[in-house]
């Protein structure tokens, strides 16, 4: 095996190299869509050429996997990918599965960006690493490609990764590929990355760890997320990254948790008298319920540090987005109300604002329900929800973002009503209709028979 090329986000001393770089994202409906998760929320996770293996990686659980890494030379051309047969197979995987694979090109590299500063100052070294980079693309069949230079500087530097972007972007996108790009979480290298980048990117993979005390804790990531929306990054664009490593002595995080089991749910350890801190199970879904209402995605450094079991780390991601925390009853199913009917997602639709209605039941995710121990019901990834918070009689219900808030919360009651403690009032099927396609609104309570709902049992 090669010897790893190791990124400034993870780098494992003297036994993993840990290296970060961003993730693909869709494109045109046609070439990017990673239709796993809800509301195009994308879960992007790395593997290297040096560690891990194909068959482990959880594909049905992520939407994108980036193979780790290829360098470039000055002149444009892309030196040998390591392990190519493997390369070969994660994509053979990761396509069987319904996942977009990318190349990931830079990494930490021992800090040396010579040759990616060389070849985006020249224009004729420009035009080859994008040919080059279209080639590999093609030779490999891959979905995408993240580029991962290690850091452009502010000034001079950061117009030419500009110019290198825009190419990369005509090129790529002109053939229904995907272009990303990993990014510092904060500081003096932000500046590197010229706003007008924001265009040529379907997303940054936003490297928020590495930095913070204790290591990648919940307020400093999220606020380097928001640094660069700030900017103008919008949203959608946004993906937030999260180590699957600790700091100071990057110990996996599989490591940690084979040390005791409960490490699984803490964020810092003591190893051999040396605090460790990373990111457990609660701190990663709580970024994830961040990022399902305030960025674009999860991303994760790497995908071998991770457990395949119970605790796994992509395992907590994806159960946050597919219905967040559920009761040990495991209480997922249909809900049932008035003549029999189900309560559904329009269209299973995961649009903000989509129609909760009955429907006749059909078995579909757009009718299968999470009654989460936070008290708010859960499908598609988002929450039952009162527009606008109202406490009116005839509030419609509607599907959205879960954010906490009372418009969210239902309580059952004994006589098979649920109530909005909010408004103190129930959810109602209107006019005591049980046709396909009534909606769903609050009104005072009195539980007559299109207030009555069996929950999953």
């Amino acid at each position: 095996m090669s010897s790893p090329r190791p990124r400034r986000s993870a780098l494992l001393s003297g036994l993993l190299a840990l290296a970060t770089a961003g993730a693909t994202i869709a494109v045109a409906p046609s070439a990017a869509d990673a239709a796993v998760l809800p509301n195009n929320f994308k879960s992007v996770g790395y593997l290297p050429s040096w560690s891990g293996s194909v068959n482990t990686v959880q594909y049905g659980k992520l939407t994108h996997v980036n193979y780790a890494f290829v360098l470039p030379n000055g002149d444009g051309s892309l030196q040998p990918v390591d392990n190519p047969s493997k390369l070969s197979s994660l994509v053979s995987l990761g396509h069987g599965n319904n996942v977009k694979v990318s190349i990931a090109i830079g990494g930490w590299n021992d800090g040396n960006d010579s040759a990616f500063e060389a070849l985006a100052a020249n224009s004729g070294a420009r035009g080859a690493f994008v040919n080059n980079v279209v080639s590999f693309v093609n030779q490999y069949n891959l979905d995408g490609v993240d580029i991962d230079w290690e850091y452009p500087d502010p000034g001079t530097s950061a117009t030419n990764y500009s110019l290198l972007m825009q190419q990369l972007s005509s090129a790529l996108h002109s053939r229904g590929k995907l272009l990303t790009a990993a990014v510092v979480s904060e500081g003096y290298y932000v500046q590197g990355v010229p706003t007008a980048v924001f265009g040529y990117v379907d997303w940054l993979n936003i490297m928020a760890y590495d930095g913070g005390s204790p290591h990648a804790n919940y307020d400093w990531s999220i606020n380097a997320v928001n640094g660069w929306k700030s900017r103008g990054l919008p949203a959608g664009k946004a993906v937030l990254g999260v180590p699957f490593y600790s700091r100071p002595g990057y110990y996996t995080y599989a490591a940690l948790v084979g040390m005791d089991p409960a490490n699984a749910n803490r964020d810092c350890t003591t190893v051999s008298g040396v605090q460790q801190c990373y990111n457990g199970i609660p701190t990663v879904k709580r970024k994830t319920q961040w990022a399902l209402a305030n960025a674009g995605g999860m991303m994760n450094w790497e995908l071998s540090q991770d457990t395949t079991g119970a605790t796994s780390l992509v395992s907590a991601i994806y159960d946050t987005v597919m219905g967040g925390s559920t009761p040990p009853s495991g209480r997922t199913g249909p809900i049932t109300g008035i003549g029999g009917k189900c309560v559904d997602v329009a269209s299973a639709n995961t649009a903000n604002g989509t129609a909760i209605q009955l429907w006749t039941c059909n078995g579909t995710g757009a009718q299968s329900w999470t009654v989460a121990t936070d008290g708010t019901l859960r499908a598609l990834g988002k929450c039952m929800d009162v527009t606008s918070g109202s406490t009116a009689n005839g509030a419609r219900v509607q599907l959205w973002d879960c954010n906490g808030t009372g418009a969210q919360v239902w309580q059952a009651q004994s006589n098979g009503t649920l109530r909005n403690p909010q408004s103190n009032k129930c959810l109602d099927a209107t006019d005591v209709s049980s046709a396909d396609g009534t909606r769903l609104q609050i009104w005072d309570c009195f539980g007559g028979v299109n207030q009555v709902w069996h929950l999953p049992a």
